[in-house]
This record gives C-alpha cells, structure tokens and sequence, in this order.
C-alpha cells in the first residue's frame, strides 16, 4: 500500500523540474506498482517547455507506464502526484484504470465530488501535504516578485 519513499521522490522530482524551467509549475507524477514497489513511470510538468496545455505531470506519466508496459490501462498500479489531480488529470487516471492515487497538496478548487466513480478508485490526500504545499506557494511566491 502506501509508502511515503514514493511521495518523496515526487517531490524531489517537481522540485528539480522547478530549477530546469522557473516557468514550470513543480508538480510531479510517479507510477508504481504495488506489487514489487517499483516505479514503472515518472514524470513532471512540461506544460511551458511543451507549450501543450496537456502536458500534466500525470498525463505524461500515465502515456510513459502504457508504452513501457504496452497496454491501454494500468490496473492494480497506484500513482503519487505532489498535488490534487485536476478533472482532465483525473479522467485520464480512470480511464487508465490506475487503483490508487496518493496526493500531496489539495487544490481547494476542485471539490474531490467531482471525480467520476464509475471506476473503483481509492483516493487518499494530504500525504506530506505541508512540504508539497510549500513548494507550490514558493513558486507561486517567486513568480509574482
């Protein structure tokens, strides 16, 4: 189940897709699968670099873990993002099939009644919430100086 290790690693990642790109809002994705507690994908935002409005951590992750395991759906993996998965996000882990996600920061936005439950998905937030909502309000922070 769980396992803080991968929440960390998504946060070293956003953190360091920050320093490649100051324009790239630092979210992150990794892919795991339960099972063996390997990372099959991961990814961090290129929506600026892409100039792809699609282009979400997740988005990009999820594309990754279906090449490398070739099949359209990603049933029994979980995936850990550093923040609340938007609905476009969201929609694309259901129709992956993914069977947990693991957020960091909530995005007070999206109400989580949003998400489609047509899929038997566990979703559990606020997993190192502080330090993925540091790294938000830093960036954020910056781009407003």
């Amino acid at each position: 189940m769980f396992d803080n290790k991968f929440m960390q690693q998504a946060i070293s990642l956003a953190k360091s897709s920050n320093q490649e790109s100051f324009a790239e809002v630092p979210i992150a994705a990794i892919i795991v699968d339960p099972s063996n507690n390997k990372i099959i994908a991961q990814a961090h935002n290129l929506v600026e670099l892409q100039k792809n409005p699609l282009a979400h951590a997740e988005i990009i992750a999820i594309e990754a873990a279906c090449d490398k395991l070739k099949s359209k759906t990603l049933e029994g993996l979980d995936i850990y993002i550093t923040l609340q998965p938007c609905p476009m996000c969201m929609h694309a882990i259901t129709l992956a099939k993914l069977k947990r996600i693991y957020f960091g920061a909530y995005d007070s936005e999206i109400p989580l009644s949003l998400y489609p439950s047509n899929h038997k998905l566990e979703i559990y937030g606020g997993i190192m919430e502080e330090e993925c909502k540091q790294l938000l309000s830093k960036f954020f922070k910056q781009k407003r100086v």
